[in-house]
C-alpha cells in the first residue's frame, strides 16, 4: 500500500509573525519542525502583498527543507521570476484576490488554458514539477491535463463547508471522480482547503489521492499539543 503523504502549510505561522512585524514565530522554524515530526512536504503561499510569508522564507526553506518545497503561487511574471531563482520542488499554481482572507475557489483553468500551458511549459524548462489549485469538476480537469500540468491539487472547501449528509456525500464523489479522471489522465492527485482532524479520514478511501497539504487546522492544533505532536497526529489519520 502507498503511504499518503502530508504537506504541511506553514503560512499561518508567518501570518502571526506579521500580526506584529516581529521576527517570531518564524515559518523557517516550524517547517524544521514539521519534518522532523513526519512532513513529507512543506507547503507556503508567497502572495502578491506578502501578507505572511515572505521571499526571506522562501529563500531560506529552500536551503534547510530536506523532503519538499511546494509553493503556491499566482502565474504572474513576478512570481515566475522568484521561481527561476529560488528553485522549488514543485510549484502550486493558485488563484489568488487580495480582498479574500484565504484562496476561495479553484483555478480556473478552462478560461486561461493558452496563458497557462505557456506558464506551465515555462516552469517545466526550468525543472519545476507543476500542479493546478482546481475545484473537483472533470472540465477543469481535463483543462490541467490539455496544458500539460504533472499534477492537480483538488480544492476540498465545499466538502469541508458541507451541510447534511447527503450534500457531503455528493461533494465527496466530485472530489473522487475528479480523483479518478486525472489519475486516468497521468497526473499525481493532491488534496487540500479546510481539511482538519476530524473530516481528513472520509478522503481516504478515494485510492488516487496520495497526498494532502492541510495547514490551518495542524497550526491550531499545534496551539494546545505542540507542533510535533499535531503533525504526528494527522500522519497517523493519513495511514491509519
Amino acid at each position: 500500500m502507498v503511504l499518503r503523504r502530508l504537506g504541511v502549510n506553514v503560512d499561518h505561522v508567518a501570518t502571526m509573525r506579521q500580526s506584529r512585524r516581529t521576527l517570531y514565530p518564524d515559518p523557517v522554524t516550524a517547517a524544521a519542525l514539521c519534518e522532523l515530526a513526519g512532513a513529507d512536504q512543506i507547503t507556503v503561499h508567497l502572495r502578491e502583498d506578502r501578507r505572511h510569508i515572505q521571499e526571506r522564507d522562501v529563500r531560506i526553506l529552500r536551503q534547510t527543507v530536506a523532503t519538499s518545497l511546494n509553493l503556491e503561487m499566482a502565474a504572474t511574471q513576478e512570481m515566475l521570476k522568484i521561481c527561476y531563482d529560488v528553485k522549488p520542488d514543485i510549484a502550486t499554481l493558485v488563484p489568488e484576490r487580495r480582498e479574500e482572507l484565504t484562496t476561495e475557489g479553484g483555478l480556473d483553468v478552462q478560461h486561461q488554458r493558452d496563458a497557462l500551458k505557456k506558464f506551465v511549459a515555462s516552469l517545466k524548462d526550468a525543472d519545476i514539477e507543476v500542479s493546478l489549485f482546481i475545484d473537483p469538476d472533470l472540465d477543469q480537469v481535463r483543462a490541467a491535463h490539455r496544458v500539460e500540468a504533472e499534477a492537480i491539487e483538488i480544492h476540498t472547501g465545499k466538502f469541508c463547508e458541507a451541510r447534511g449528509a447527503a450534500e457531503r456525500a455528493a461533494e465527496l464523489q466530485r472530489i473522487a471522480d475528479a480523483a479518478l479522471t486525472a489519475h486516468k489522465l497521468g497526473m499525481r492527485v493532491a488534496a487540500g482547503h479546510g481539511l482538519n482532524y476530524h473530516n481528513v479520514s472520509e478522503l481516504l478511501t478515494i485510492e488516487p489521492v496520495t497526498e494532502y497539504n492541510i495547514g490551518h487546522s495542524i497550526i491550531a492544533q499545534a496551539i494546545f499539543v505542540g507542533l510535533p505532536a499535531a503533525v504526528t497526529e494527522m500522519k497517523r489519520l493519513l495511514n491509519p
